[in-house]
């Protein structure tokens, strides 16, 4: 494929693609996740069925999406950032003013339909503890509940507004969210979890050979432990908390502990999750957010550099090519 072929939705079907392939589950999951989608859309009645998300039926990932333009769009450069609000795509039009040519904007983090979708992703988390060893009904029946409760948070929110700017500004805009998180999940799990590490200060120190997480640190957002102290034995090391959507339950914990987790790699966590770590002994290491996106979406923007295309960061994006 030449720079000149690949289109917006090229870009967008690599996207699922690669998360597909990294996609704790593994494929089967995937397939089985795709099916019960098929039929909740087959028992709708027909009046209700052009109101469903049709794209999920081949779209595992409800929070990645080309969210405005024309998919057939050649992309040569492309704007990319954590957070691609209004002020981004203004910030993508002015460039365009001086000359940037830019064809695409992509944001990790989800907006517009994505965002009103995140919950959806969470049904990952579940099989992903289950295969840590927490019974699949106990994994399924807490993450509903938060799934429940992280549908509502994101219910008012006013979705649509970077999307309407893009419009406006007829500047395509695309999000690319639980893909990018799965290829962190694969890349921690690979190099960091199923290493013979002894103490969690020996995580943190193989954490900060990641070329992401030493300019986060750099900026004072790098690596650290969270719950435990450095010379704590790590025990069994899981990246429990890195891929599906968002956080999920707090009251899984225990669970985790009775299944022999010793140690929790996560991008960020709440105070509930926090305590609710103490509370059941696990260590916790806190890899970074932006840090840890910027990672997943590098690895997902080196094949797009490997066709010739430009990429220019912003938006705490930080740019690292292994190319």
């Amino acid at each position: 494929m030449s720079v000149m072929s690949m289109t917006i939705q090229d870009i967008y079907q690599l996207a699922i693609k690669m998360g597909i392939k990294a996609d704790p589950r593994g494929r089967t999951g995937v397939v089985k996740s795709l099916a019960r989608h098929q039929k909740q859309f087959e028992k709708l009645p027909k009046d209700q069925q052009k109101y469903f998300d049709q794209e999920s039926l081949i779209n595992p990932y409800s929070d990645t999406r080309i969210l405005y333009g024309d998919p057939k769009t050649p992309v040569k450069k492309i704007l990319v950032g954590i957070d691609m609000d209004t002020p981004e795509m203004l910030l993508a039009n002015e460039l365009n003013q001086k000359g940037q040519k830019i064809d695409l904007v992509l944001a990790h983090h989800p907006t517009g339909i994505a965002l009103a979708g995140l919950h959806e992703v969470m049904e990952i988390q579940t099989e992903l503890y289950a295969d840590y060893g927490v019974p699949i009904n106990i994994a399924e029946a807490l993450l509903n509940k938060k799934i429940k409760e992280i549908e509502r948070g994101v219910s008012p929110i006013n979705h649509n507004q970077p999307t309407d700017t893009a419009r406006l500004l007829d500047i395509p805009l695309m999000t690319c969210h639980t893909p990018a998180d799965n290829q962190v999940y694969q890349y921690l799990t690979k190099n960091i979890c199923q290493k013979n590490l002894d103490t969690i200060e020996d995580v943190v120190t193989e954490l900060m050979k990641i070329p992401e997480y030493q300019k986060a640190a750099k900026l004072k957002s790098g690596p650290f432990i969270q719950v435990g102290s450095p010379e704590n034995r790590a025990g069994r090391i899981v990246a429990a908390e890195i891929t599906g959507g968002t956080e999920g339950s707090e009251e899984i914990y225990e669970q985790l502990a009775h299944a022999g987790i010793g140690t929790i790699i996560s991008m960020h966590a709440s105070e509930k999750h926090v305590k609710e770590t103490q509370k059941h002994h696990i260590n916790r290491v806190i890899a970074g957010h932006i840090s840890s996106d910027s990672l997943g979406l590098n690895l997902f923007l080196d094949q797009l550099e490997k066709e010739g295309i430009k990429i220019l960061s912003c938006s705490g994006f930080i740019r690292v090519s292994r190319n």
